[in-house]
């Protein structure tokens, strides 16, 4: 990985300087690319932005930025995209500060914000070198998330297309899964878990190896495959629903016939039980029967206790004597056949009797 800092003006990174709402933003005489499409929109507020341009106005330093060198001479900004959207915006008299445009200031005062020096390091090597660097560095600041990262690496036609339907506020993706998936468009968070449950959790892999399709059509198509499919599932919505595995579901079970209204009964069954402590889980378990997803409610110290007394140390099972700490509490009557978490149904295994009958 080469990385070297330079020094660099305002006045040379504002120079060319253009914000187009479908091509991003340039700079640098349109050699730099401030905001590349697989970056974050503008998100600072006026107070941040305000204080950029204090900084500079004092002549106190910037916290240093990174670009990202391309093959043909451009470059991409890493780290710093905020900060340097501040300032162009500024000398491109977009805002003003204290009621004066930068046209407004004396020739003086607009050239103490013109020959500031910013310290930008130039980073370049391969995807792997760069995406690493990237996270060593992504320390300060507004931070890029992981999707932003890999974003900054596997730039293409494929990723342009891809942040169309699931980057931009109420893009595509968010208008059709806002209820069924959390994250912000703008921090990647959609694409990241569209990518993620198409590649079965493989998102680099996957990005490398379509990074120069000409458009995500196939990603976008499977994302739809999988929210219809959930609709349809459970057709009556819970807030539950929010934030689960969807893909992964969906490539188990998608192909399978399913009662629909059976599930729904077991649902409502599941929710009311005071024993099912994790609703959220009610939905993987009833497709995969797998009470891990439940977490249901375990014994209390007091309901151990009481049973070890009641059974006076001994294993219900091998009947061999015990300390407390050497057994485990278990349903007499297992949760799947009704048996509740409450004091009569509580009995003390020793460890290994507890671990054969849980393999049954």
């Amino acid at each position: 990985m080469n990385i070297k800092l330079h020094e660099i003006t305002v006045r040379d990174v504002a120079e060319g300087y253009v914000d187009n709402a479908e091509e991003g933003v340039v700079g640098y005489g349109g050699r730099l690319n401030i905001r590349p499409k697989y970056q974050r929109e503008f998100i600072y507020d006026v107070e941040k932005r305000n204080a950029v341009l204090d900084t500079i106005r004092k002549g106190f330093p910037l916290n240093v930025m990174y670009w990202v060198k391309n093959e043909d001479g451009t470059f991409e900004v890493l780290d710093g995209q905020q900060r340097t959207i501040s300032f162009c915006q500024y000398v491109n008299s977009d805002f003003s500060i204290d009621n004066r445009f930068f046209h407004n200031l004396t020739e003086t005062e607009r050239n103490q914000i013109l020959d500031y020096k910013l310290m930008i390091y130039f980073c370049e090597g391969n995807d792997k070198e760069k995406l690493d660097w990237f996270r060593i560095i992504n320390i300060a600041g507004m931070k890029l998330t992981d999707q932003e990262l890999r974003n900054a690496v596997y730039t293409g036609p494929w990723l342009s297309h891809a942040k169309t339907i699931f980057s931009k506020s109420n893009c595509a993706a968010y208008l059709l899964a806002k209820d069924y998936v959390p994250g912000s468009p703008i921090r990647q968070e959609l694409l990241e878990t569209a990518i993620r449950w198409k590649s079965k959790g493989e998102i680099e892999k996957y990005m490398a190896e379509h990074q120069h399709d000409p458009n995500a059509n196939a990603l976008w198509t499977y994302f739809k495959s999988v929210i219809d499919w959930v609709k349809l599932t459970f057709p009556k919505y819970r807030k539950e629903m929010k934030g689960i595995d969807w893909g992964g579901l969906y490539d188990q079970f998608g192909g399978d016939t399913l009662d629909t209204a059976d599930l729904e009964r077991q649902i409502e069954t599941l929710m009311m039980d005071d024993d099912v402590t994790s609703k959220k889980g009610v939905y993987t378990y009833v497709l995969t029967r797998d009470e891990k997803h439940l977490n249901i409610r375990a014994f209390t110290p007091a309901q151990k206790r009481s049973a070890y007394e009641r059974q006076k140390g001994k294993c219900s099972r091998c009947r061999k004597q015990f300390q407390e700490a050497e057994m485990e509490a278990d349903h007499i009557t297992p949760w799947s056949e009704g048996g509740k978490t409450e004091p009569k149904n509580c009995q003390m295994l020793c460890r290994e009797c507890n671990r054969r009958k849980g393999a049954k």
